[in-house]
C-alpha cells in the first residue's frame, strides 16, 4: 500500500502550514506534525510568556497546545483561518482555561462549613418531637387572631408592623395579642416566667 502522506517541504508560508495540518488530520503523519511542533512551540511559549505566564507555566501550555492540535488537526478548516491563527487561538484559550481554575478555588473537604452535622440522636429527636407536640397544644387553646398573629410572627417571620398592615390592625393590637399568647403558650408549658 503506498505512502499517502503529503510530501511536504520545510520552508516558510502559510499554505505550507495548512498542508501540514491536513497531513496530519488525514494520515497522522507524524512528521508533518514534527515540522508543526519545531515552528509553533517555541513561538507559543514565548506568546504565553508575553502573556504574562512563567517560563515553566509557558512550556507545558505550549506543550498542551501542540498535543491539541495533534487531537483536534481534524477539525482544521483552512477557510476559516489559516494554520497560524488557529494554532494561536488552541493556545490562547488555553491560557485562559489555566487562569480560570486558578481564580475558582480548590474545594477543602475538611473547611468545617462544608462538613455536615451529625445526625441527631434518637432521644434528641424525640425530645424534639415532645416539644413540638408540646407547643402545638398550647397554641390550640390560643384565639383565631392571638394564633395568626403568632404564625405570622414566628413561623413566617413577618415584622410586627408588617402583620399591623397585613392584618388592618393598630401595630399596638399586635404587640398585645403576641405578649398575650406568649403568656398563655407558657402557662401551657409550666413556664410561667415573665
Amino acid at each position: 500500500m503506498p505512502d499517502k502522506r503529503l510530501a511536504v517541504e520545510p520552508g516558510p508560508g502559510a499554505e505550507r502550514f495548512s498542508d501540514l495540518l491536513s497531513a496530519v488530520a488525514q494520515y497522522g503523519d507524524r512528521q508533518a506534525f514534527a515540522l508543526l511542533f519545531q515552528y509553533y512551540a517555541p513561538r507559543l511559549k514565548t506568546y504565553m510568556r508575553k502573556l504574562g505566564a512563567e517560563d515553566a507555566v509557558a512550556e507545558e501550555l505550549a506543550q498542551e497546545a501542540m498535543l491539541a492540535v495533534w487531537r483536534k488537526a481534524a477539525s482544521f478548516d483552512p477557510g476559516r483561518a489559516n494554520a497560524g491563527t488557529w494554532i494561536f487561538a488552541i493556545a490562547r484559550n488555553l491560557r485562559i482555561d489555566m487562569l480560570r481554575k486558578e481564580k475558582r478555588p480548590e474545594i477543602d473537604f475538611d473547611d468545617p462549613e462544608l462538613v455536615p452535622d451529625p445526625a441527631p440522636r434518637a432521644d434528641e429527636v424525640m425530645a424534639t418531637q415532645q416539644s413540638e407536640s408540646r407547643v402545638r397544644a398550647a397554641m390550640s387553646g390560643l384565639s383565631a387572631e392571638q394564633t395568626e398573629v403568632v404564625t405570622l410572627s414566628f413561623y413566617e417571620d413577618t415584622p410586627h408592623a408588617e402583620i399591623a398592615a397585613r392584618l388592618k390592625i393598630p401595630l399596638g393590637t399586635v404587640k398585645s395579642r403576641l405578649r398575650l399568647a406568649m403568656k398563655r403558650i407558657r402557662s401551657e408549658l409550666g413556664d410561667d416566667q415573665p
